[in-house]
């Protein structure tokens, strides 16, 4: 394994209400010094969650929301910041109930995914769930969210579609379903 760069500095260099530009001061092994710099997000960072929501054995759940990085309604997984003291899965209901009006009876933890691990600190827990049933909570969305759906057996079709973009939300959806197919849930 090789060793991890020596952080020479650290500094906050910008600031708003959401984020931080942090400068790392690196020397690597071989002696040579770089400056990174990455976002990192504010406050203690408890993490996100992104859910694969299974209508049933082919269908997920899809929810249109406003993205300002885009400027552009997209579809995409329902997720959301956990807040502090809650655990992943608990999140993850909370989140899947505000955004797409849907509980789960049963909630999986698959795994933890990076947006952009060069100049970003942020992962989200991807959460598959199952067994849904109606249940709507009040959340901090600015407007109501239209749910959507995608069939897993049209994931390159998803990928072409104008409205998503989100690479986490993609491959979220390709690892829910090869682990249903493995399971013998859904037959590709």
């Amino acid at each position: 394994m090789r060793q991890k760069p020596t952080v020479l500095a650290r500094e906050i260099v910008a600031t708003s209400r959401l984020f931080c530009v942090e400068e790392l001061k690196l020397r690597f092994s071989n002696g040579v010094e770089r400056t990174y710099e990455r976002l990192v997000g504010k406050g203690a960072g408890y993490g996100a969650v992104m859910i694969v929501a299974m209508l049933d054995a082919e269908h997920a759940v899809l929810v249109e929301e406003y993205c300002g990085g885009t400027d552009e309604y997209e579809l995409s997984l329902p997720k959301g910041l956990i807040e502090p003291g809650e655990d992943v899965l608990a999140a993850a209901e909370r989140e899947l109930k505000e955004e797409a009006g849907f509980g789960a009876r049963q909630l999986e933890h698959l795994t933890e995914l990076s947006l952009s691990p060069g100049y970003m600190s942020q992962k989200i827990q991807v959460v598959l769930a199952s067994d849904l049933y109606e249940e709507r909570l009040e959340g901090d969305e600015p407007e109501p969210m239209r749910v959507d759906k995608v069939n897993l057996r049209d994931l390159s079709s998803l990928a072409q579609n104008p409205q998503f973009s989100e690479g986490r939300a993609l491959a979220a959806l390709y690892l829910a379903r090869d682990l249903l197919t493995q399971r013998g849930v859904f037959q590709s």
